[in-house]
């Protein structure tokens, strides 16, 4: 997969392509029908297949101080993305002056001058231009003044719920780890570089992977949960349970996420490391002293074990 930062990479001699434009945080299931979509339609044209997409998050370019938590760092997206089998990324960079181009404008610039498009594949609720005054209906109008197609991916949803990155933002903020994996069609993961923390971890028996996250990272709800942690270069991951919140018997205050690694004996400091969220198994809990939280911890690990094994 070749990846283009801005749509004015696009080398010279660029030929006809099958584009499809979204932020696609998560590449949840939606996200996987509609670019698999454009993927199928751009092999039966015989041209390449181009997913448009965003950074920094429109959101907080346009309302700043609004930015969403993030389900997906960039590279694991590309990662998701490029598994797809998408020819192309394009990561437009969104800046305050592109956030002002009319729908007219952001359609002549993209999808016709740089990346000749043949057919945009978008869903249903796609907007697009200066204050998303651009629809589907508009797209359509400009694909038959310029020459390509449009065609609408469906909404998936499954019980009448409409996945969407939204929804799988209010599952993980829930601490609905299963919910969220059964929108996004994997678990819900988060990254981070481990660094030192108090290590009370090792002093209770138990040490901890102390990892510090991206600010906007969805990091699921307080409580205690079951994750394969994956460390780079290593093809099997590890059990680990996974506090999430501010050790309230230790009367903490700092937000973090604390992994114990199964059966695991090395240094982790500096790695960057991967959680995926398998299930939630309880919330926290403040003990008055450390005993009963010692014998609590060894439930949650005897727990993870039964639910990873």
């Amino acid at each position: 997969m070749q990846r283009w930062r801005g749509y004015d990479a696009a080398p010279g001699g660029w030929g006809r392509s099958v584009v499809t434009i979204g932020v696609f945080d998560g590449v949840h299931k939606g996200h996987q029908a509609t670019i698999g979509h454009a993927v199928a339609r751009a092999r039966e044209l015989g041209v390449q297949s181009v997913v448009v997409t965003f950074d920094p998050h429109p959101a907080e370019v346009v309302r700043p101080g609004s930015h969403p938590a993030v389900l997906t760092e960039p590279a694991r997206k590309a990662e998701l993305i490029e598994a797809l089998g998408v020819d192309v990324l394009c990561v437009v960079p969104f800046t305050p002056e592109f956030s002002r181009l009319p729908p007219e404008q952001f359609v002549h610039d993209i999808l016709v001058e740089h990346l000749h498009a043949a057919l945009v594949v978008v869903g249903s609720n796609f907007r697009f231009g200066h204050r998303a005054a651009g629809d589907v209906a508009l797209l359509e109008r400009l694909g038959q003044t310029f020459g390509f197609g449009v065609e609408d991916a469906p909404l998936v949803t499954q019980d009448g719920t409409v996945f969407s990155s939204t929804y799988i933002r209010s599952c993980v903020d829930a601490g609905d780890v299963g919910a969220a994996a059964a929108a996004l069609g994997r678990q819900h993961r988060v990254e981070g570089v481990v660094v030192r923390g108090d290590q009370r971890g090792r002093v209770l028996g138990f040490p901890t992977a102390n990892l510090l996250c991206h600010r906007y990272a969805a990091v699921p709800a307080d409580g205690v949960y079951a994750a394969r942690l994956i460390r780079r270069g290593q093809r099997e991951p590890l059990m680990s349970a996974v506090s999430v919140g501010t050790n309230p018997t230790f009367s903490g205050r700092e937000r973090r996420v604390e992994a114990y690694a199964l059966d695991f004996d090395g240094d982790l400091y500096g790695e960057r490391l991967a959680l995926d969220f398998v299930t939630h198994l309880r919330g926290q809990v403040r003990y008055d002293s450390v005993e009963p939280l010692i014998a609590q911890i060894e439930e949650d690990v005897a727990r993870t074990r039964r639910a990873l094994s």
